[in-house]
């Protein structure tokens, strides 16, 4: 925030030592000439605008209850307007167990990308109504849909057609695989970008590696049926708490890394931070307390639902009735139908939903003839959300699909991968690109099989009474805060000795690029004379890279639950075909690839019968795939080195820039030295065709007090940037007293401001935080005006305690004081009322006229029509950064023509006057009459009254500041 500072003709003089040294001296010129190219080139990289402006709108939404119920849902949502309407717009449902607020920066960041946006709660999350049906095609699937039929009906939103909205999906998880399921069932959909979420919720809850197809589209031989695949226990418990509490537990929460981010450990210390920290209401927490009743032990879940895991959380297994309803909330029962545009984005540390998931929906949508393309990325349920470079990724499929904007993203496949950590700490992450995705037809033709030979005996592994105590590879929703450190994830996998079997590789001769699922044959057979569980044996299967210390890493904490029926009590083995979960790890010359066969893992449900199993090796090789591409980036850290390219450009440029800028500071306009403001022609545009402020001209003259109105998005705020020299402007200038204003201009100590917040220190009370400002501008104390500014303030004995007690209208008071400080020629608020109650308000418009009363110009914005025509002299309106008037108030309060009468028969007033040619909107208001003259004279109006024999006690224009703004703006300006 700039206000009062250093005034021009009294320049501060800075002294400064020369530096001695062994071999010689500092010079005064040598040190300010690098000071200067110092100061150049920080001012130079941080100089850079702020993104467009967003506003929203709240709005409840009713949706049937479900098929043919006369009873209502209400949806909870927010519509993100970007500053261009109307504009396609985008659909942004939240992950399980969130609600809008989790996905509030997303949205905010695409209606920053020129969408609209409309972020909701799900039924039975957040402040919506309704139970969980988990994306239910009857129930979540149809609420879309009706909330698609709303955007139909908004001017903001673009359409193809009445009723069809240029509309994409895109969201996280729950939120994914809605996206998936609304644009299977409705062709109004017109692309979607779903993001780490499911294909069948069946196998992804109760995943079977024999029914699971590989990452390169083949399928391992037919074993157990779906119904005998090994419950995810702690997943699910998970999930079904987060519906109880509406707690955000499946949310990845953090980024994860992309290249050029921060180190490791900190992004460490910020997940496991984010981990431990209490939930608060509110936030990225979807910490909105739900609405409506809680249905007992099964929160908002319903009824179907809520048994449904009972029945598998207390035996371990699922009915064929289960399993129906699971598939019945699963996109792979809608993928057949979807033809849109389709980015699917998965991520490689993900122990809920793996990269299988991704690679069905893949293989299912393209089967249609659409388009699709897949990113693996180094997150997921474990690992973080997509960072801004994904994000951004995202932005630019929706754009392209939605609005033709941008180059075509194709359908190539991109990967990410982790590599060897540097000195520094950081990891090296790269990302490989590929022609297409491996799992589609063509696409295999850039994956290779390699066979890596393991090695080992035959082993006995016992499944403990109970199936405790289990192994360990990971911790489902903790996993965002250990993943993504190597060591950390080998000390957290843990294989307990007599319950696993080993089988080694030798090392390898070069890096070996893990990208996919691998498959291994293994042979099991029960160890004769022990008993033989009725369910079959219950295997856990996982793949570790081992370095030359022994140290091993489980990628992507990844394990392939296998259950084995029918097995012999003889001892007669059965073979198996194991499809490891998909991993993308760079396994570097001298490590080795270990395979471990587990009889228990603590995030399944595992075998509470004893057993004893004999395991080995039913072929020696280890297919594992391998998808070649071009690294799109790599480890060497360019970002750096441009940097210093950068930073050295600039030094050398820093001499010119300041001789410009020197001599913009020195533009003086002599003719305009005597007038507070003047802007001409002023415009200011942002990347991607927005435009804030177009060809805005207009005068503030001493004395006035000038009220800048419009409604939101209409470039009030950022004509006052451009005003404090915050941004440049992109055409046209202002001049103040005469001096073109520039960033660090000396004419802006001639200014004091308010716009866009304070900032104080915290500890110390409002009276030091105001001496301590205005010692910072170097002008003597008694210029300062602290009792006047105080007075303004109205805080009393607040102002000698500390500022964080203070509340938000306390704190506003202070910063109006603080530009107010030596009481300078241009005073400039934003807002100021904002916080302030009623007397306070008062005893604010009375200091700006008695401000401005001694010759000093005052320019406030804001959007209370009745403050600026109780404190303003002039106003400035403006509409989708366009001058729609100027003038004084009184000039624009009745330029309409409008006039009100007091009369002892209104009635017969109203009737007089509407006889009279070319008046209209006539209407009666108590003892006044209200008519829109339209160019006839009040005189001849007030003639024909009295003539009719009506009694006039009071004739006059109709004052209404708020009925001329919403003229000027029309009803549009609502909504913006």
């Amino acid at each position: 925030m700039l206000t009062a500072g250093s005034q021009p003709d009294k320049p501060r003089v800075i002294r400064v030592a020369s530096f001695s040294r062994s071999r010689g001296r500092w010079s005064l010129p040598a040190l300010i000439v690098l000071v200067a190219l110092v100061g150049g080139a920080v001012i130079w990289l941080r100089q850079g605008d702020d993104p467009p402006p967003v506003s929203t709108r709240d709005a409840v939404i009713d949706v049937p209850e479900g098929p043919g119920s006369d009873r209502t849902v209400q949806i909870d949502t927010t519509l993100y307007l970007p500053e261009r309407t109307p504009a396609p717009a985008v659909l942004l449902p939240h992950g399980f167990g969130g609600s809008k607020a989790s996905v509030s920066a997303q949205a905010t960041e695409l209606a920053q990308r020129g969408f609209v946006v409309l972020t909701y709660s799900a039924r039975g999350f957040g402040r919506s109504t309704g139970q969980i049906a988990l994306n239910s095609v009857d129930h979540e699937v149809r609420d879309a849909q009706k909330l698609l039929d709303w955007l139909a009906t908004r001017e903001e939103v673009r359409t193809d057609a009445p009723g069809d909205p240029r509309v994409g999906v895109t969201g996280g998880s729950y939120g994914g695989a809605l996206a998936l399921s609304l644009a299977g069932v409705d062709q109004r959909v017109d692309t979607i970008a779903p993001v780490i979420t499911y294909n069948d919720l069946s196998q992804a809850l109760l995943p079977n590696a024999a029914t699971t197809a590989t990452v390169d589209g083949t399928t391992p031989s037919p074993g157990a049926f779906a119904s005998d695949g090994v419950f995810k226990r702690s997943w699910a418990g998970i999930f079904f708490s987060a519906g109880l509490s509406g707690g955000d537990a499946a949310s990845p929460g953090q980024e994860a890394p992309e290249p050029g981010q921060d180190d490791d450990a900190q992004a460490l210390d910020n997940a496991a931070a984010a981990a431990t920290a209490p939930r608060q209401p509110g936030g990225d927490q979807g910490g909105d307390r739900p609405a409506g009743p809680v249905n007992g032990a099964c929160g908002r879940f319903q009824a179907d639902v809520c048994a449904a895991y009972t029945e598998v959380a207390t035996t371990g297994k699922a009915s064929e009735r289960t399993l129906a309803l699971l598939r019945r909330s699963s996109p792979s029962e809608l993928t057949s139908r979807i033809t849109q545009p389709t980015l699917l984005v998965q991520g490689e540390q993900d122990t809920l939903f793996g990269l299988d998931q991704a690679d069905a929906n893949a293989r299912q949508i393209a089967a249609n003839g659409a388009k699709v393309k897949v990113i693996w990325y180094a997150g997921g349920h474990d690992g973080g959300t997509p960072g801004p470079e994904l994000r951004g990724q995202i932005a630019d499929w929706l754009a392209f699909h939605l609005d033709n904007r941008g180059a075509d993203p194709g359908t190539g496949f991109e990967y990410s991968v982790t590599g060897a950590f540097r000195s520094s700490g950081a990891p090296s992450l790269r990302t490989v690109v590929a022609p297409g995705y491996p799992g589609l037809p063509g696409g295999s033709t850039t994956t290779e099989r390699r066979d890596v030979a393991l090695s080992g005996r035959e082993q006995v592994v016992v499944n403990p009474a109970g199936g405790n105590p289990a192994a360990v590879s990971s911790l489902p929703g903790l996993g965002a805060a250990l993943s993504r450190s190597s060591s950390l994830a080998s000390r957290l996998s843990l294989d307990l000795p007599g319950q696993s079997a080993v089988f080694s590789s030798e090392a390898m001769t070069s890096q070996l690029l893990l990208s996919g699922s691998s498959t291994v044959r293994l042979r099991v057979a029960a160890v004769p004379g022990q008993p033989v569980p009725a369910d079959g044996a219950v295997l856990f299967v996982k793949l570790y890279d081992a370095d030359s210390n022994g140290v091993r890493t489980l990628p992507g904490s990844a394990v392939a639950p296998v259950r084995v029926a029918d097995l012999p009590a003889d001892g007669t083995p059965v073979e198996v075909t194991v499809t490891l979960p998909g991993a993308v790890r760079p396994v570097e010359s001298d490590h080795r690839l270990e395979l471990v066969v587990s009889t228990t893992d603590q995030a399944y449900a595992n075998a509470q019968e004893p057993a004893a199993y004999r395991i080995s090796l039913a072929s020696p090789e280890l297919r594992v795939p391998v998808v070649g591409g071009v690294n799109s980036t790599s480890g060497v850290p360019t970002g750096a080195l441009w940097g210093i390219a950068v930073v050295l450009a600039v030094c050398a440029a820093a001499a010119v820039i300041g001789w410009f800028r020197r001599r913009l500071n020195a533009d003086v306009d002599p003719e305009l030295t005597g007038v507070p403001l003047v802007i001409k022609g002023l415009t200011k545009s942002y990347p991607g065709g927005l435009t804030a402020v177009k060809d805005l001209s207009f005068t503030v003259g001493h004395g006035q007090v000038l009220g800048l109105l419009g409604p939101n998005g209409a470039g009030k705020t950022t004509t006052l940037r451009m005003l404090m020299g915050l941004i440049q402007p992109t055409e046209g200038e202002i001049r103040v007293f005469g001096h073109r204003v520039g960033p660090g201009a000396p004419v802006l100590s001639r200014i004091g401001s308010f716009v866009e917040g304070s900032g104080f220190l915290p500890h110390l009370s409002g009276i030091a935080n105001l001496h301590l400002y205005w010692a910072a501008t170097g002008r003597p104390v008694e210029q300062a005006h602290f009792d006047e500014a105080l007075e303004i303030a109205g805080l009393g004995d607040a102002v000698h305690r500390k500022v964080r007690t203070y509340s938000q209208g306390m704190r506003q008071r202070l910063a109006i004081a603080q530009a107010m400080l030596g009481l300078p020629d241009l005073l400039v608020l934003d807002e100021p009322t904002n916080g302030l109650d009623p007397p306070q308000i008062h005893q604010m418009r009375e200091v700006l006229r008695r401000y401005a009363a001694a010759g000093r110009t005052v320019l406030v914005s804001s959007h209370l029509l009745a403050e600026v025509e109780q404190t303003c002299s002039h106003v400035v309106v403006m509409h989708k950064g366009t001058l729609v008037a100027a003038g004084e108030v009184e000039e624009i309060a009745t330029g309409g023509g409008e006039a009100s009468f007091r009369v002892d028969r209104p009635e017969e007033a109203a009737s007089v006057l509407r006889g009279l040619s070319g008046v209209h909107n006539v209407h009666v208001d108590g003892e006044q009459v209200h008519a829109s003259l339209n160019g006839t004279p009040r005189a001849e109006a007030l003639q024909a009254l009295v003539s009719a024999g009506v009694a006039v006690d009071q004739a006059g224009p109709r004052r209404r500041l708020e009925d001329a703004f919403l003229e000027l703006v029309g009803d549009a300006g609502g909504s913006r």
